[in-house]
């Protein structure tokens, strides 16, 4: 939740940000810190059937999909993922993989995974979870960028930016 708080702060409630990972590995969770950190106090489920749900904040809307249930990536164009994806606002994508092709690049590449390990690496040893961010824009650059300044100053331990 403090590493989504930190990469809301620098999206800044803008962007696309793509989240992968296996089932439970905590894709929605992430997206949960996201939009806490912007002042969203409602619920956040994944948009598991409804593919799309939006959320009207004080600082523009948020739109957080879940690709998951999608048998095409062409069932995006019916959806009308554009019109999302057209402004400035910030757009949480669970399942890219899933919508191949049809979605344009992203800025930052969120990767979740659960791993049973018996050394210590980076990731969180209570709950086998590792955490990647890839920056793919000039926004996300500077985003990962930040993060790693952050995380050296604050004596954090999370990375893979």
């Amino acid at each position: 939740m403090k590493i989504a708080a930190s990469v809301a702060k620098l999206l800044d409630g803008c962007g696309l940000v793509f989240l992968e990972g296996q089932l439970g590995a905590g894709k929605t969770t992430f997206c949960r810190g996201i939009l806490r950190a912007m002042g969203y106090k409602g619920a956040v489920k994944s948009p598991t059937f409804t593919l799309v749900e939006p959320y009207d904040l004080i600082g523009g809307q948020v739109y957080h999909f879940d690709l998951y249930r999608l048998n095409d990536p062409e069932e995006l164009e019916y959806l009308g993922v554009d019109d999302y994806l057209q402004g400035d606002d910030l757009c949480l994508v669970e399942w890219p993989e899933r919508g191949r092709n049809f979605l344009p690049d992203c800025d930052l590449n969120i990767q979740l995974t659960i791993e049973l390990r018996d050394t210590i690496e980076s990731y969180d040893q209570e709950t086998g979870r590792r955490l990647r961010i890839e920056g793919k824009s000039g926004q996300g650059q500077k985003i990962c960028q930040l993060l790693h300044e952050q995380q050296k100053k604050e004596n954090l331990h999370y990375h893979d930016c």
